[in-house]
């Protein structure tokens, strides 16, 4: 059986996917060495999980084949070098300007932001905005949890970091995180855990303002 240096069948039929382009389950069964119903299980998996898609071409003779490919939510699954190609460009820019035009440069990416989402927290009360807040995170990738511990306190947990090469290079980044926080909010909000600083997470405290 065809694999890529010693990976899954499945990750096996991703790579496949990813260097060739379309595939068809026939293409897949030659190339694997797996029985027909096998290599179709796999991809009713990825289908079923928005991984793959497919569409179908006519044949001179018999029924269409069906051809499978990658859909942009597989792309996830490859290993990307955007931290790598940030922090590169942070220190060229620190090292030409300094680290306040590095600071200054976080500074308007979190006034972007607020001015993005600040629509969304109009007009709700604390615990719709947490809710929001949430979900903004969430689709951002960091896996937030979040409780209400009494009417005016909230715990927002997040469990992991898109950014984290960055915020454990430059801690301004985080600082912005928590300003943007308390003004999307318009809360006390106090960070008591930090993936940056060797925590299990970023935990916030929210607190009604007075």
């Amino acid at each position: 059986m065809k694999q890529v240096n010693g990976l899954s069948t499945r990750e096996t039929i991703l790579h496949l996917l990813k260097t060739n382009g379309e595939l068809s389950a026939k293409d897949l069964t030659e190339q694997l060495g797996l029985t027909g119903m096998a290599v179709r299980r796999h991809l009713e998996s990825f289908e079923s999980s928005g991984w793959i898609t497919q569409r179908s071409i006519k044949q001179a003779m018999g029924r269409p084949t069906a051809l499978y490919s990658l859909t942009e939510h597989a792309e996830h699954y490859f290993p990307k070098k955007y931290n790598s190609l940030t922090l590169d460009l942070l220190g060229e820019l620190g090292q030409e300007s300094g680290d306040e035009m590095v600071n200054l440069l976080f500074d308007r990416r979190k006034e972007s932001m607020l001015s993005k989402y600040a629509p969304a927290m109009e007009n709700k009360a604390l615990a719709d905005k947490v809710a929001a807040l949430a979900q903004i995170q969430n689709d951002n990738g960091y896996m937030v949890q979040w409780e209400q511990e009494s009417e005016d306190e909230f715990v927002l947990k997040e469990h992991n970091c898109p950014i984290a090469d960055v915020a454990n290079a430059y801690g301004h980044a985080c600082n912005c995180e928590l300003q943007l926080f308390r003004s999307l909010l318009n809360a006390d909000v106090s960070r008591t855990e930090c993936l940056a600083k060797g925590d299990r997470r970023c935990e916030y405290r929210i607190k009604k303002t007075v």
